[in-house]
């Protein structure tokens, strides 16, 4: 049996162990300015069919594993001499390891692909939900992207329609709350419609979380940029809040934006003094804030608001008080891997001055530019 199944280019970071599936294919929109993911692919929907037909082929991967364990003594358990015998087999597809990391990690997760699956028929997204949850033992929770414009269209009651047949989660691209900046984006949403869709899909039951892009606003809108995203989230009071420091490949309108000179960007230390002036005017959410990705340069900068608003300040002065060359040697620490906060400097101080030493000597570059080259890696 040809063990394959469709999947997307991206996740979120915080769905790393769930099970991949994809529901609709690339992007409907496909025209943010900063977002170099899904172009030059053609958006398409999937057929119910298409989407049943893989979740059998993963069904079947389930218990094909199964058999397996019980033949090698296993007791069907996904053990770890399991999940060696697969791992090391070269016949084996990756959709088959995919469905064995999953099933030896044990959580539950699923995450539908790609960006915006509520564009799907309602009837037609119910029927997909209803049929992976019968299908599939063990599911504990079902995530997807969605876009803001999208799921304002969507009445209340298909929303609490689609959370009943087993959607938990949704993960929305707010990037900003600035008018202004998410026209120049070409997001495709404007603040008003990312408030009416936040607080939709709140009141139909499901877990929200909404995505902020640090460093959006550029030079000429940084202060609008954290002042009106401040503002759409205390509207909302989403679930999570999760940071994603912009980034501009070359591939993405915004890259020429840039070579124009329309656009420009934010230092390191600037986007942490804008995240700072986000935090400050958050006074009234419950929200948790999350740093999980590695393009942010503090990612110990979690809490819930509003136990944790001092504490998320003080991550926050706590690198805005290091020296010149500390800071420079942090961002060369936290871009190559090495660091995740300011506690962890002390530790790698002199291996980084090192490191600094070489790197210059042997490129013949400024440090500062090889760190925004080291920090550009990360999408």
């Amino acid at each position: 049996m040809r063990f394959h199944f469709e999947q997307g280019p991206i996740r979120p970071p915080s769905e790393s162990r769930s099970l991949l599936l994809r529901f609709t294919r690339n992007c409907p929109w496909n025209r943010c300015a900063f977002c170099p993911v899904y172009k030059g692919r053609p958006f398409s929907r999937r057929s119910v069919g298409e989407i049943q037909a893989d979740i059998d082929t993963v069904r079947a991967i389930i218990d094909d594993i199964k058999t397996l364990s019980w033949s090698m003594g296993e007791g069907g358990a996904i053990s770890a001499p399991v999940m060696n015998r697969i791992l090391t087999d070269p016949a084996i597809t990756g959709c088959y390891r995919h469905v064995a990391v999953w099933l030896y990690h044990g959580d539950g997760t699923v995450f539908l692909q790609d960006a915006n699956n509520p564009i799907m028929r309602t009837r037609d997204l119910v029927a997909a939900l209803r049929y992976l949850k019968e299908k599939i033992p063990g599911i504990t929770r079902i995530t997807s992207y969605g876009r803001s414009a999208t799921l304002a269209r969507k009445s209340l009651w298909e929303l609490r329609e689609i959370h009943e047949a087993g959607l938990d989660r949704m993960h929305i691209g707010l990037e900003s709350g600035s008018d202004t900046v998410l026209q120049f984006m070409d997001k495709g949403a404007t603040a008003a419609q990312h408030i009416e869709a936040g607080l939709k899909v709140k009141e139909a039951g499901m877990t929200l979380s909404e995505y902020v892009m640090p460093g959006l606003g550029g030079v000429r809108w940084s202060r609008e940029h954290a002042l009106e995203t401040a503002r759409v989230l205390e509207a909302i009071d989403p679930h999570f809040i999760r940071l994603r420091t912009l980034r501009v490949p070359p591939d993405t309108p915004l890259w020429d934006h840039l070579q124009s000179g329309a656009f420009q960007t934010l230092s390191d230390d600037e986007v942490v003094r804008e995240i700072r002036l986000m935090i400050e005017n958050l006074h009234s959410i419950h929200s948790t804030l999350t740093s999980d990705h590695m393009r942010n340069l503090l990612e110990n900068l979690e809490g819930t608001f509003p136990h944790d608003k001092p504490k998320l300040l003080a991550v926050i002065d706590e690198y805005l008080a290091l020296s010149d060359d500390d800071r420079l040697l942090y961002r060369l620490g936290r871009y190559g891997g090495a660091l995740r906060c300011v506690d962890d400097l002390p530790a790698y101080r002199s291996r980084l001055a090192t490191a600094r030493r070489e790197l210059e000597q042997q490129t013949g570059k400024p440090i500062d530019a090889l760190i925004d080259e080291l920090g550009q890696q990360y999408l």
